[in-house]
């Protein structure tokens, strides 16, 4: 509840949540919210200008660019949701067993972390494509193998702290079993540290996601994607660049919205940051008032 009225009192966070809210609400009822057929095609209506039946105008096939960029939710935002669900659950687990057991447990999960996380992200990333070949599944596989190790690695790190407290180590002395201390009192004070990197996780997927698909090595046609409608308009970036204009511009909406709402589930979060903003912003203020104060003791 403390953190709600937080996220409420930030104005940014706020339109950040409404603009994620109603993105996730229109990729799952596209069929409802869609005016048209996304794929289907009026070559009558190749390039047409934006009009009161389709708002965003026709590609170069007739499709109803509206229409496209609705469906496009999906792979775009909703299947890599999915996919960083995925990615935090196995990072979570081997963190929370890595961080908490310690030894020769920690020392083997490690291991292979920093082995996966001895490549660049991207390298690794078509390297597994080109074994798995193209296609949203596959870049959605090859995104979850190389995120959970760094997930892992950073939750290893935010249990290890909270595993040193005393009444974990009092809970361990009284014979209480060890899923039971993680579920019961790591868990909880750990979710806050998870939801912060998760957040901030989600706008790096979606532009890694929609950049493979605009190289051609994501979703395949006719399906509708961001990157991908990228991909059909660059023939024409020079002549109608508005066509560009409508998938890049919900990249960078969607993309904003979470990483503001990131940096404000933060802050919400920990009430260090929230004081020291609160200072930073009451400092001047009172500054100003002191200074006030003079000027009128001066003149009297």
């Amino acid at each position: 509840m403390r953190m709600l009225n937080n996220l409420i009192k930030d104005k940014l966070a706020t339109v950040s949540l409404i603009v994620i809210v109603a993105i996730i609400i229109g990729g799952l009822f596209a069929p409802l919210v869609a005016p048209h057929d996304p794929n289907e095609i009026k070559m009558s209506l190749r390039y047409a200008s934006p009009s009161w039946e389709h708002l965003l105008g026709n590609d170069h096939l007739g499709r109803c660019i509206l229409s496209r960029i609705i469906y496009g939710i999906r792979p775009s935002v909703l299947w890599v949701l999915f996919a960083l669900f995925i990615s935090v659950l196995i990072g979570a687990v081997l963190g929370f067993l890595a961080g908490y057991f310690k030894g020769k447990v920690d020392a083997f999960i490690m291991r292979i972390c920093d082995i996966m996380l001895s490549f660049p992200g991207y390298v690794m990333t078509l390297a597994i494509v080109s074994v798995l070949g193209v296609g949203l599944e596959n870049i959605l596989i090859a995104s979850i193998l190389v995120k959970w190790a760094w997930f892992a690695r950073v939750i290893r790190t935010s249990v290890m702290k909270y595993s040193e407290l005393e009444y974990v180590k009092f809970s361990k002395a009284s014979g209480i079993s060890d899923m039971k201390i993680i579920y019961k009192h790591l868990v909880p004070v750990t979710f806050s540290d998870i939801a912060v990197i998760s957040s901030s996780s989600i706008g790096s997927m979606i532009l890694q996601i929609s950049g493979f698909s605009f190289l051609g090595l994501g979703i395949q046609a006719p399906n509708a994607e961001w990157g991908m409608m990228l991909n059909e308009a660059r023939e024409v970036m020079f002549t109608r660049p508005e066509l560009m204009l409508a998938p890049g511009l919900a990249i960078v909406i969607v993309v904003s919205a979470f990483n503001f709402f990131s940096d404000a589930l933060q802050v919400a979060l920990d009430p260090k940051l929230m004081t020291f903003n609160n200072n930073i912003v009451k400092k001047p203020r009172t500054s100003k008032i002191k200074f006030q104060k003079k000027e009128v003791a001066n003149k009297l």
